[in-house]
């Protein structure tokens, strides 16, 4: 009989996989552009070290494959992502760009897997790879926050669309029932938070939605906070889409 935290873990297989193709139609615009036009790079970098330690932590961490998968797919995309920019990000973005990428999508996961590898036994292992999830999973976060100022600041709904809002409350309710159910807080915390922040966003969507949004505003900000910068303050009120 499958269990509740097979259960739980393929649900948030799912809601992950969501959230990690939510930006895919933007960088269809980029690729159909030639252009990053004013998106920002470094969401996407962050995101692909987030996704590669979870992928190491599920790995060393026994009976955490669902955990390994769902963000090998999510790093895969990520990659990709970058890969984009990359190509298409003018001169100056792209030096950026490629500069971040080796830091911190090359040097420190090689330097974080090998390290631990090399020097400390797997009950540590486990630990280091899960303080490092957790702490980049944090660091993402600070998008979705920027865009709740936005949402209050413009008093409008216009760049928080209702179904990421939606899918970042239900991944974080699933997978901190998973967390739960496994006792593992690493994943807990950070999707905790994610399910708190989901919580916050569907309140203020049902406080500032307004029946009647322009198909132009709608279409500049189809995929919502993927394209605010990781520190809040340094966004400006309206954000790129």
């Amino acid at each position: 009989m499958v269990s509740l935290v097979t259960i739980f873990g393929l649900l948030g297989n799912i809601t992950t996989g969501l959230l990690y193709l939510s930006p895919v139609k933007t960088f269809w615009h980029i690729v159909q552009r030639r252009s990053t036009e004013e998106f920002e790079s470094l969401p996407y970098v962050v995101k692909l070290l987030n996704g590669y330690m979870w992928v190491y932590y599920g790995v060393v961490k026994p009976n955490s494959v669902l955990v390994a998968t769902v963000n090998g797919f999510g790093s895969l995309l990520e990659l990709i992502y970058v890969i984009i920019f990359l190509i298409f990000a003018p001169p100056r973005m792209r030096a950026i760009t490629a500069i971040l990428f080796c830091a911190l999508d090359v040097v420190f996961p090689i330097a974080a897997v090998l390290i631990t590898q090399l020097f400390f036994d797997r009950e540590m292992q486990i630990n280091i790879a899960g303080f490092l999830s957790l702490l980049f999973s944090v660091l993402t976060y600070a998008s979705p926050l920027s865009i709740m100022k936005t949402v209050v600041t413009t008093k409008g709904v216009e760049y928080m669309p209702f179904l990421l809002s939606f899918v970042l409350f239900i991944n974080g309710l699933t997978w901190t029932v998973y967390a739960v159910l496994t006792r593992d807080w690493f994943i807990g915390i950070p999707n905790g938070s994610g399910f708190v922040l989901g919580i916050a966003q569907l309140v203020l969507y049902a406080i500032y939605w307004k029946p009647k949004q322009s198909k132009r505003t709608s279409d500049q900000v189809e995929d919502g906070w993927q394209h605010e910068h990781l520190i809040a303050d340094a966004a400006p009120s309206l954000e790129e889409k």
